[in-house]
């Protein structure tokens, strides 16, 4: 089968257009250097805490779901407090959007027994219901009670930090 030769030139910038349309632009608006270390999900956290937004990277991400829209659902109190009253235990995981909070072992001051905690902050609300705590030791489980008082010493710094904030 031979070509005459404008339509084997037609057949060939056909060809390259379609293939350069297949690569997208994700630099529209950003820097090329930017745009390149963006996640897939589209949305980065900035070193000073902004977001900066790229373009998607396929025409699949449209029908998922959108990331920019997300609002942190944190109470700050109770986050601030849980970090305050558990800082003699070593944080391995930190998650603000999620509201979790996931520690190492630790010993407490005066205390001969080693603690872990998971701690999630469900509800933007100051409300004991917004607090999930799960204490665990070396030899398992910590006792119901051991439970209640950490979260009460939680969510009473909580309520101080509150009180502060409102005298400002």
């Amino acid at each position: 089968m031979t070509f005459n030769r404008p339509l084997k030139a037609t057949l060939i910038l056909a060809l390259c257009a379609g293939l350069a349309a297949c690569g997208g632009n994700r630099s529209r608006g950003v820097s090329a250097t930017a745009a390149n270390s963006a996640p897939p999900g589209g949305v980065e956290l900035g070193r000073e805490g902004n977001v900066e937004t790229y373009a998607k990277s396929s025409i699949w991400d449209v029908f998922g779901p959108d990331s920019g829209d997300q609002t942190v659902n944190v109470n700050r109190y109770i986050w601030a407090a849980s970090l305050d009253v558990l800082n003699f235990l070593p944080v391995q995981s930190v998650d603000p959007f999620t509201g979790v909070i996931i520690t190492g072992y630790g010993t407490p001051p005066g205390g001969g027994r080693s603690y872990r905690a998971t701690v999630h902050v469900r509800d933007p609300a100051l409300d004991a219901r917004s607090l999930n705590l799960s204490l665990q030791s070396r030899n398992g489980a910590v006792s119901p009670a051991t439970t209640r008082a950490v979260e009460d010493a939680i969510l009473a710094r909580a309520r101080q930090l509150r009180i502060r904030d409102r005298k400002l």
